[in-house]
């Protein structure tokens, strides 16, 4: 190529030696510049001298063919050159350009500018819209809101393959406020896997997911998130009979300050493990710091079902942690909160009664009302849990039922028939079913 051709033969020949057609190369204009959308026709134009392509069009026209934007503005001014009265003129336009101490030939330019239109072409590639990203989170809000109602089965391959989606997603290209939304939902998603595990008793599996969970959320930078997996995390330990760790985790989740009612959580959380673990003081510490956060809560959670903690589940969790506490006084409260988690979620949405949430509040209140000598009303409690399909009993039900059949064998039973037919159906119900067949919601 000639460095004193004007526009319309440096277009010709960029075009023959790429083995384009004019109406190849308009499209491949509107590919890459909406704004510059060209036809067949305007190309000829160009290419015969009658139209001289704009700055704008110019720099488009150099991506397509991988040029230094420069060698077209050139030429373009040796055409407007050649339009003046003067340009029978033997000397070439004076056309002013920028010095560059340099020795590299036209071709090393030339590769050279084809490597950045290559990477311009990359970074413009992605994988993933504000629409797609619209319909992920939407998706992960309602699997969020529907886990606390619905059966495990139901849900399961819904949560593993939205995951497995998107980290697909995460495995292509996209703009990085779209690569830190997928993380969000990578991070959430792989949470919900990490209660399906826990809702089953493989502990170990959960542990797992909610390490994924961590590096996503993290990956994002997304407290609010971080706060929610050190949450998952404590409820996993403390099913897993470490109280002290889940105790730990829930005080670590609390470096993360975010808004919504994940402080709540994790106050309450804390209070229940310590509560477990012996330490009243700070149980009940912990309580009050739980209310405290629930009055100064910041705005409402991001999504609701799994990823918040309403009133309801609040007073479940202080009903057990009054009952781990033990004493008259701390069990007529654990039979207070544990009523007022059962009204609250009956009066809620369909979507939001957690069936995990209200079993444990009858569990609850058969054991307060044990301790409080009313085996008659604790009776009905029982039934409650006992009648409820074997799907909605949760590995965590299974283990709160099996505590209560320990409790009911101490002398202070000894030599009631209707206790030892109580204890009788919950062994049985209990026996060989480490892990539920399909529900969620470990509480």
């Amino acid at each position: 190529m000639h460095t004193e051709q004007g526009i319309g033969e440096v277009l010709r020949e960029l075009r023959e030696r790429r083995g384009s057609t004019q109406d190849e190369v308009a499209k491949e204009c509107g590919r890459l510049a909406s704004d510059y959308r060209k036809t067949s026709q305007d190309i000829s134009r160009y290419e015969s001298g009658r139209r001289i392509p704009g700055p704008g069009t110019r720099a488009v026209l150099a991506a397509v063919f991988a040029i230094d934007p420069a060698i077209l503005d050139r030429a373009a001014a040796i055409s407007r050159s050649a339009r003046r009265p003067d340009a029978s003129s033997t000397e070439p336009p004076a056309v002013p350009q920028r010095r560059c101490h340099t020795t590299a030939s036209w071709k090393e330019l030339a590769a050279d500018a084809r490597s950045s239109a290559g990477f311009a072409r990359f970074i413009s590639a992605t994988n993933v819209d504000g629409t797609a990203i619209e319909q992920l989170q939407a998706d992960v809000a309602s699997l969020s809101r529907r886990y606390v109602s619905h059966p495990l089965l139901d849900l399961y391959a819904e949560i593993r393959n939205l995951r497995d989606d998107t980290f697909d997603l995460l495995r292509g290209r996209q703009r990085p406020q779209h690569t830190a939304d997928l993380y969000e939902a990578a991070g959430r998603l792989s949470g919900l896997s990490a209660h399906v595990c826990l809702d089953l008793g493989d502990y170990e599996s959960a542990v797992t997911h909610t390490r994924t969970a961590w590096a996503c959320a993290d990956a994002a930078g997304h407290n609010g998130l971080r706060a929610w997996v050190r949450a998952v995390q404590s409820l996993i330990a403390f099913w897993n009979a470490r109280p002290q760790q889940a105790a730990q985790l829930a005080r670590a989740g609390q470096d993360f300050p975010a808004p919504g009612s994940i402080s709540v959580r994790l106050a309450s959380l804390e209070a229940r493990a310590l509560a477990t673990a012996g330490d009243t003081r700070g149980a009940v510490t912990a309580l009050r710091r739980a209310d405290q956060a629930r009055e100064n809560m910041r705005d409402t959670d991001e999504m609701s079902g799994l990823f918040g903690f309403p009133n309801a589940k609040q007073a479940a969790y202080a009903g057990t942690t009054h009952l781990a506490i033990g004493g008259l006084p701390h069990v007529r409260q654990a039979i207070q909160h544990s009523q007022t988690a059962v009204m609250l979620y009956r009066s809620a949405e369909a979507d939001d009664q957690s069936v995990g949430d209200v079993l444990a509040a009858h569990v609850d209140l058969a054991t307060g009302y044990l301790h409080a000598g009313d085996v008659d009303s604790a009776e009905v409690k029982i039934r409650f849990v006992l009648e409820a399909p074997a799907e909605q009993r949760s590995a965590s039900i299974t283990a709160r039922l099996r505590k209560l059949s320990k409790e009911l064998q101490t002398r202070r039973y000894a030599g009631s028939p209707q206790v030892a037919r109580l204890r009788q159906e919950l062994e049985t119900t209990t026996a060989g079913s480490p892990r539920p067949p399909s529900t969620t919601r470990s509480c």
